[in-house]
């Protein structure tokens, strides 16, 4: 056996036990932890955006000054206007212009270099923190030096200057985001002198309480400045942590959603081998034993025979519920909708599963309280109630399984209620799940794979029916199916069982890449009344066609290497236009499913019953 294999059939135990396929996605992502921390520990401190948050928080810290310094020079100029316009009418022009340039000069290139700073890697980012730094000083010294317009101003336009300055200040908390070098070298240069020169007042000859007030509201100001840019720069790295987390967070929730999808996709690739590998000997076998059941045989030979194909339909049906759920993931499944009568065909199945419920010693019943016809697709639906019903009388040791169908708002509803073991209710959500089962720990064969509800609850939700559940311990469950009403019940679209077809004679061209099956297929269209040649591949079936004219081609859509059933076909028809054509496939893989879908070719799956090859080929044939 493969390490693939192995591999794939690990990932189907985690499957068939729901609570270890929970600890396996645990676990995974403990392991994918771990190899991320070694990982991680061996590489650079570069590389490792956790172990380096001070140096990404600078490279943030360089990003988010660059994107003030491109948003505070209309409002900083304006500030600026308004200092020398209250100083107009005291001071020369040429100072006020003087000061003026300087104000604009540095915001351009403010503006110019701390914009460029993030993106110059070439320089260390404490490098480039220290130039963001230096700029910030000069900046508050330039205009610090309007303070230099105090003496020559009245308290009035002291007082405006002040609140101008004031403002600068505080909005340099969030143009710094609180980084204390840069807020204290731009608070100093202006606040500072500021306030000295309001508790020296120069020109006025008493200094009274509102100007010494003045000095120590502005000193008071700067150390509730710098706390507040304190409690900014915090929030600023703190919110910086919260972003690395959180991204590192989403690398090991992708790494563990990644790691679950691999799982989903090995568990598929193991089932549709798994599935195809079991479905080649068994159809060997089933149709030897078709074959074998249609010679004179004794009594207890005969019973034999009955009980081996019992055996390989039993076999055949759980092979057959991993279809129906590949299926369903392939997305090929297509609704047909169509009138059905309800009580004739609940009535069929009541007579179809009497014999299974007869021999557990259970009464199966039918109850109609309505006469009706719903819109759906019929075959989805015996699918849903067959499903529904063959679970009930599985897990129904005595008592009865009852079929009712009753009016509902805007339809109908069928009910399937028996007086079984029941379900808890922790357990009640889960029994949709694929694989689960609830009362069979020894894996008893003849009680199905675990696939009957999660294919109900599958096939519903593609009806777009409403499905519901009631169910006690002991007491048994009640599963109600709610149908639309047809708008027009005029027609109703029968659906019967095509009548066995009379014997056929039909020249066969099987070609299929296993002997063995090749044989049996050959033994068994021979008992069938038909001539069958045979083939390993497509090369062959051509050859083969050339000499004798086939009346239907049966391939096996899996041949060896690259070859495959549908390009037979192809090539066969190329010979032969519109030849009928089956395709035979023991594959569950949905892309497989697909592509068959997409080829337009009528397919049995493996292994397929004699009537209804037999059939298969009447109808191929027009017999």
């Amino acid at each position: 056996m493969s390490q693939e294999r192995r591999n794939q059939g690990a990932y189907l135990l985690g499957i068939a036990r729901p609570t270890v396929r929970s600890g396996m996605l645990a676990g995974a992502l403990r392991e994918r932890r771990v190899v991320n921390a070694s990982t991680e520990r061996g590489s650079s401190r570069a590389e490792d955006p956790i172990v380096n948050a001070s140096s990404s928080l600078e490279e943030e810290l360089l990003r988010m000054l660059a994107r003030q310094a491109r948003r505070i020079p209309v409002p900083v100029f304006l500030a600026a206007l308004m200092i020398a316009a209250l100083a107009s009418d005291y001071l020369p022009v040429w100072i006020l212009g003087a000061w003026l340039s300087l104000v604009v000069a540095m915001l351009a290139i403010r503006w110019h270099v701390l914009g460029r700073l993030p993106a110059r890697t070439e320089l260390s980012a404490a490098r480039r923190l220290q130039l963001a730094i230096a700029l910030s000083a000069i900046n508050g010294v330039i205009h610090g030096l309007s303070i230099g317009f105090f003496p020559f101003l009245p308290e009035f336009e002291r007082a405006l200057q002040s609140m101008v300055m004031i403002g600068l200040c505080a909005g340099a908390v969030g143009t710094t985001v609180g980084y204390m070098p840069a807020l204290l070298t731009y608070l100093l240069p202006t606040l500072g002198p500021l306030s000295v020169l309001w508790a020296v007042s120069p020109g006025i000859a008493k200094v009274g309480w509102i100007e010494n007030s003045t000095a120590a509201l502005i000193a008071l100001l700067i150390v509730l400045l710098v706390a507040l840019g304190r409690d900014a720069y915090r929030l600023f790295r703190e919110s910086f942590e919260i972003r690395l987390q959180q991204a590192e967070l989403n690398r090991q929730l992708a790494a563990a959603l990644e790691q679950a999808e691999a799982a989903n996709r090995a568990k598929t690739r193991f089932l549709a081998s798994a599935s195809h590998d079991l479905r080649q000997p068994i159809h060997t076998l089933s149709l030897f034993g078709a074959a074998l059941s249609m010679r004179p045989l004794e009594e207890s030979s005969r019973e034999i025979v009955q009980q081996m194909n019992t055996a390989l339909q039993i076999l055949a049906s759980q092979l057959d519920a991993l279809l129906d759920v590949s299926k369903l993931d392939a997305g090929v499944v297509r609704v047909n909708p169509a009138q059905v009568e309800l009580r004739p065909f609940l009535e069929r199945i009541r007579k179809e599963f009497e014999p299974a419920a007869r021999s557990k010693g259970l009464a199966l019943s039918l109850a109609c309280d309505a006469e009706g016809v719903a819109q759906t697709d019929p075959m989805l639906l015996e699918r849903i109630v067959r499903n529904l019903v063959d679970n009930a009388i599985k897990y129904t040791d005595a008592g009865r399984v009852e079929l009712a169908l009753a009016r509902a708002p805007g339809g109908f509803v069928v009910r399937v209620e028996d007086s079984g073991r029941g379900i808890d209710a922790a357990e009640q959500a889960r029994v949709f799940e694929e694989f689960y089962q609830t009362a069979n720990p020894e894996r008893d064969r003849t009680k199905g794979l675990g696939l009957g509800l999660a294919i109900v609850k599958r096939l519903a939700d593609l009806l777009q029916l409403r499905l519901e559940m009631d169910s006690l311990p002991g007491e048994g469950t009640r599963f109600r199916l709610f149908l639309a009403a047809a708008a027009d019940a005029a027609q109703v679209g029968a659906h019967a069982a095509a009548p066995e077809p009379a014997s056929i004679a039909a020249h066969v061209l099987v070609v299929d890449d296993e002997e063995a099956i090749r044989v049996a297929t050959k033994t068994l269209l021979e008992s069938l009344g038909c001539r069958a040649t045979l083939a390993d591949g497509t090369e062959r079936a051509v050859a083969a066609a050339r000499s004798a004219r086939p009346d239907v081609v049966l391939a096996d859509f899996r041949l060896r290497g690259e070859d495959n059933g549908i390009a037979a076909v192809h090539a066969v028809r190329a010979l032969y236009p519109d030849l009928p054509a089956i395709l035979l496939s023991g594959d569950i893989a949905p892309d497989r499913l697909r592509e068959a879908e997409a080829a337009g070719i009528a397919m049995l799956h493996k292994p397929v019953p004699a009537d209804m090859l037999k059939r298969a080929i009447a109808e191929a044939v027009g017999a």
